[in-house]
């Protein structure tokens, strides 16, 4: 017991020091892009602050991180933030996203029998690492089953973080190039203007903690896969859909969680070995090419025909994560309820068809000849 509390001690040290280090530059480097008038600023520039520090100072890797500590109550209030969004009115507007939702549904099977056909067929790679590294979204869970079913689980996650960054960097760049920088300025003064943690009644900061720590118990208790995501939101939708609650977006919350979520993709994306895994970065900005490209024909038809704002349909149907594009919707002011929806809609599709799938190329592999290696050049 005693050696258990120190190990714990001592990671909970390690964990603070890396938190510390990240926050900081992550910080630093966010109010540079938002003097900068850079579009997401403090999500860009933890990403890219963090991101070049480690890849440039090789002495600093380790001790750059987002302890899972962190992420999970950052999560928790997301959650709160989204089922915010879900006010009386939805129920009329889910009906208006039908066609939407079928598109999307559509286009991410589609794209993934297109990367699952260019690794394969092309790249030569094993069935089961082929789709895992695939599939547009679900990286959480495709990580941990790669970590069960192949051996190079870092190539899965190495796909699933180039198609989140690259995300993460065009997605503002496409606001800015779009709708100008007034509407780049416009959205940085709405997250300044946002209400302050302090600047709450009491009643609604007490409603957001319980909210947050209430839902994730009540999903644990019910075994609802993701309960620090899906607890919240299903409780924090149910309360504002009855007309309980109307809670505001709080601004430090929303700059914390860009930190939190920025600094932890920068971090990893620092201790990424460029020079050994040359060959499977070329696949993965290839693969993502591939996906990206699908999704914004099929968002930019979707947005003619429907006459919906392109970029609210692109960021339903972009796979650039649940967190981290329903965070891009809050900063942007989008409609939040429609692209959590459809992002919702996706994880839980790939959550319950991902395992069957990849068990199931496994077992078809094992009767054929074996895939070749992919080359690392």
């Amino acid at each position: 017991m005693q050696m258990r509390v120190r190990f714990d001690l001592a990671r909970l040290v390690t964990d603070t020091r890396k938190l510390a280090v990240t926050f900081c530059l992550a910080l630093g480097t966010g109010w540079l892009f938002l003097q900068a008038g850079s579009p997401a600023p403090y999500l860009m520039g933890s990403l890219f602050g963090v991101w070049f520090s480690g890849a440039l100072f090789r002495p600093l890797r380790p001790h750059l991180g987002v302890a899972r500590w962190v992420h999970i109550p950052v999560v928790l209030g997301l959650g709160v933030l989204i089922g915010a969004t879900f006010n009386e009115t939805f129920l009329d507007q889910a009906e208006q996203w039908s066609v939407t939702l079928a598109t999307m549904v559509g286009i991410t099977i589609l794209v993934t029998a297109i990367g699952y056909t260019f690794l394969t067929r092309i790249r030569r790679y094993d069935p089961q690492l082929a789709i895992l590294c695939s599939v547009p979204g679900g990286q959480a869970e495709a990580i941990v089953m790669a970590r069960e079913l192949v051996d190079k689980d870092y190539v899965v996650a190495l796909f699933h973080l180039v198609r989140v960054v690259i995300v993460f960097v065009s997605t503002p760049m496409l606001l800015g190039l779009m709708e100008g920088k007034a509407a780049v300025d416009q959205s940085n003064i709405a997250l300044q203007s946002m209400p302050g943690m302090f600047e709450l009644p009491a009643r609604d900061l007490a409603a957001f903690i319980g909210i947050a720590i209430t839902g994730y118990f009540m999903a644990r208790w019910m075994r609802i896969p993701m309960p620090h995501l899906i607890g919240t939101v299903g409780l924090s939708t149910f309360c504002h859909l009855m007309g309980w609650l109307n809670l505001p977006r709080v601004n430090e919350f929303v700059i914390l969680a860009q930190l939190a979520i920025g600094g932890a993709v920068g971090a990893k994306l620092a201790q990424v070995p460029f020079r050994e895994l040359f060959g499977y970065l070329k696949d993965a900005f290839a693969n993502t090419t591939l996906i990206l490209f699908a999704y914004l024909i099929s968002a930019g038809v979707i947005a003619s025909i429907t006459s919906t704002s392109f970029l609210s349909v692109w960021l339903a149907f972009v796979p650039g994560g649940l967190y981290e594009v329903t965070l891009l919707a809050l900063i942007f002011g989008f409609d939040v309820a429609f692209v959590a929806f459809h992002h919702t809609v996706r994880v839980m599709m790939i959550f319950l068809s991902l395992p069957s799938l990849a068990l199931y190329l496994g077992r078809s592999a094992n009767t054929e000849v074996p895939s070749e290696t992919p080359p690392q050049d």
